[in-house]
């Protein structure tokens, strides 16, 4: 460098709007003057080859950040998308998804109450010996579907040999006083021997006989007195036989049930805090084993079962295809219909969440699904009255179950958490 001085006049000292300072020297020199009108060009818009190099790295630094918030849009957009998920048509088609259009209708509500099918009480028939007797044989076992008519069970007891004596006496004696007429007997001897007969015939039939077992005491004189045979006085299953051939049986006890099983009872046992009003005529779902039966309510008890603490209502079902007997305990539901429209979905579309809420399946778009979640209303028999969809929601209510299985693989929150 020269080492030549030079001497300046009014030197001075100015700062520049640029990013960086540069030190202007101002001189009476010409060549000086434009020295400093270069510089001056230069520091007030993009100044030296450095200063044009800082610029460029600062628009690159502006150009990174704009990247970043576009990444982290993209990301958080992701992250939404992640929370439902997305079904190609040939997918839905294999899996069986069916999505429908949620609309408001009256729906068929139901009240669940346990019951047992009861043998109808007003069709029945049991039967029983009028005397203390002896079963000597059966002839009818449990199960068996038996006509009017048809044999039981044949008893013997000494009572009834005594009434069939008596009525073979009282027979002949009515006989002979009716052929010999008023010419021969006086009118009070016929009248007694008249009396004795109906006296004898009547206590027959008061133990069981029928007028064909009657009319055979006086035609078969070796039949054995004491014994005789009860006939099904009606067309009927035998629900119960509970004796042994051989067992004495007192007058009265039960030896055999008969009914008819095309007309049986259920009594539903309804809890007596629930306000139901169930007139004669309610109709019924009565459900065993998966078949359903229709059945409607004959009677309604105003009283409370002292044991189970409930109140009995009694219904009449047709069981034409003999698939219910008595003793069985079903399922009976009440319908009874909404009184304003309601939101319901299939109890197949609903499904359990991570935090234990129930939710649903709704379709965004074509083939994509989140899950919601929503309050359970009112039970509408195979329906579910659901709160907190808005008419019109496309919904799962088929395969819900698989659309959860294909979340839970993908790792996705149902819930969005």
């Amino acid at each position: 460098m020269s080492t030549t001085a030079l001497s300046y006049n009014d030197a001075a000292l100015e700062k520049t709007p640029a990013v960086e300072q540069s030190i202007v020297l101002k001189t009476d020199h010409d060549h000086d003057s434009e020295s400093e009108e270069v510089h001056d060009e230069s520091g007030h818009e993009h100044g030296s080859d450095e200063s044009k190099d800082d610029h460029a790295a600062e628009e690159k630094s502006d150009d990174g950040h704009d990247h970043g918030s576009e990444t982290a849009s993209k990301e958080t957009a992701e992250e939404e998308h992640e929370e439902g998920i997305s079904f190609s048509p040939e997918k839905m088609a294999l899996a069986n998804i069916k999505v429908t259009n949620l609309k408001p209708a009256i729906f068929a509500k139901s009240i669940y109450a346990p019951g047992e099918i009861k043998a109808n009480g007003y069709t029945s028939y049991i039967v029983s010996s009028r005397t203390e007797s002896v079963v000597i044989s059966r002839h009818a076992i449990l199960g068996e579907h038996v006509t009017k008519g048809q044999s039981l069970v044949t008893l013997f007891s000494e009572s009834m040999a005594e009434a069939q004596a008596q009525y073979r006496v009282a027979y002949s004696e009515w006989q002979r006083t009716k052929k010999l007429g008023l010419g021969t007997v006086s009118e009070s001897r016929l009248l007694a021997s008249e009396t004795d007969y109906i006296s004898a015939y009547g206590r027959l039939t008061a133990f069981g006989l029928t007028k064909a077992a009657i009319k055979d005491i006086v035609k078969n004189n070796s039949s054995n007195l004491g014994e005789y045979t009860l006939v099904a006085q009606r067309s009927g299953v035998v629900l119960s036989d509970d004796f042994s051939q051989g067992q004495r049986v007192p007058a009265g006890e039960k030896i055999m049930v008969l009914a008819d099983e095309k007309d049986l009872w259920v009594e539903a046992r309804v809890s007596p805090n629930k306000k139901l009003s169930l007139p004669i005529g309610t109709i019924a779902k009565v459900e065993f084993a998966g078949q359903v039966h229709v059945a409607k309510v004959i009677q309604e008890a105003h009283t409370i079962d002292p044991s189970t603490r409930t109140r009995i209502v009694r219904l009449s079902v047709e069981n034409t295809d003999d698939s219910l007997h008595s003793g069985m305990f079903v399922n009976v539901n009440f319908q009874f219909d909404t009184q304003s429209p309601v939101i319901a979905v299939p109890e197949t579309a609903l499904m359990r969440g991570a935090d234990g809420d129930w939710t649903v399946f709704v379709e965004d778009h074509p083939g994509e699904f989140k899950a919601v979640e929503v309050e359970l209303g009112q039970p509408l028999g195979n329906y579910r009255q659901i709160i907190g969809i808005e008419p019109n929601t496309r919904v799962v209510t088929k395969g819900a179950f698989f659309v959860a299985s294909e979340i839970a693989k993908g790792g996705f929150d149902p819930h969005g958490h």
